[in-house]
């Protein structure tokens, strides 16, 4: 009890700070107390029974998110911006998983087939209702004013595959660090990434976003590039190093792990990495708009079948 007032006498004091920055001191508190870091650092589990009974202190953060202007946002710095942003998405997340905790054993549970749960629109946030997505691929990757590929190892799906949740909130002081130390960690966990008979076997991260690590972010244009700048995380040596950057090197995608990143073990959820065509539909535009080409040449089609048909008969 002493334990969940102090938490939410963090977050109170957060509310009604005015800082030029935003104070995530009460979120700092919830995942120091919620969260656990494997001992080398390459993954974590969540406690989502005590975020459960921390349920109320995690919505006085949100809404302290929520009441956050655009034009207050806009004044951060960079680093401020991003580490609000990266702790929305995580914080979020977590809300999102107690809606029906602990009756699933994967995030995917809570989409349906036209929607992934990353597209539900339920976050109130910048002046506008939001999806995780909305936050990632929209204000994060979309914006142009990040240019930062480390936020793959930061955001967290609350599943097993996912980069580590980070027991601590990323801030704009220290978030250098913060996202080199959850990269290394993230590319040191061999069950993600690993050589396997010579080549390089990666998390299917780096097969959804790999345009991302190919944008000259230090010098790195191509997925090669950007290993090598990691080769010590990989457990790369002077030869597989040479390898990589001759082209000798393939690089192949593991299975994603969608089970629940969860303290009490995970469920028997399927390891997949299908993801429902509707859903990238959905979030791609070019994409649909294909798809909806397609809809309309098939329906087409069928009409043209149709009244060839009825014009056959008639002139029987």
């Amino acid at each position: 009890m002493k334990k969940n007032l102090a938490t939410i006498f963090c977050l109170l004091a957060a509310t009604s700070a005015q800082a030029a920055t935003f104070d995530h001191s009460g979120w700092n508190s919830l995942l120091n107390d919620n969260v656990e870091m494997a001992a080398d650092g390459t993954s974590s589990t969540a406690n989502y029974t005590q975020f459960l009974e921390d349920r109320a202190a995690l919505k006085i953060y949100l809404d302290a998110m929520s009441s956050v202007t655009r034009e207050e946002f806009d004044g951060w710095s960079n680093p401020d911006q991003l580490a609000f942003l990266i702790n929305a998405y995580n914080a979020w997340t977590v809300e999102l998983i107690l809606t029906a905790y602990p009756n699933l054993t994967s995030i995917k549970e809570l989409g349906t087939l036209t929607q992934s749960p990353w597209q539900k629109e339920f976050i109130p946030l910048l002046g506008e209702t939001l999806s995780l997505d909305n936050i990632e691929h929209d204000i994060i990757r979309g914006s142009g004013r990040y240019d930062e590929p480390r936020i793959h190892f930061a955001v967290n799906c609350a599943s097993i595959g996912c980069p580590s949740l980070l027991n601590e909130a990323f801030v704009g002081s220290k978030l250098e660090a913060q996202l080199e130390r959850m990269t290394d960690g993230f590319l040191r966990d061999r069950s993600r990434n690993r050589l396997e008979n010579g080549n390089l076997a990666v998390s299917t991260i780096f097969n959804w976003y790999g345009d991302d690590f190919e944008q000259g972010w230090r010098d790195a244009e191509t997925l090669d590039e950007f290993f090598a700048l990691y080769a010590d995380s990989l457990g790369l040596s002077d030869t597989d190093i040479e390898a990589l950057s001759d082209g000798d090197m393939e690089i192949s995608f593991l299975e994603y792990d969608w089970r629940l990143n969860d303290s009490k073990g995970p469920g028997q959820a399927e390891n997949s990495n299908f993801i429902s065509p509707l859903w990238l539909i959905r979030s791609n535009p070019l994409l649909g708009a294909a798809a909806g080409g397609l809809l309309l040449v098939l329906i087409g089609g069928g009409f043209y079948l149709i009244r060839r048909r009825r014009k056959q008969a008639a002139q029987d």
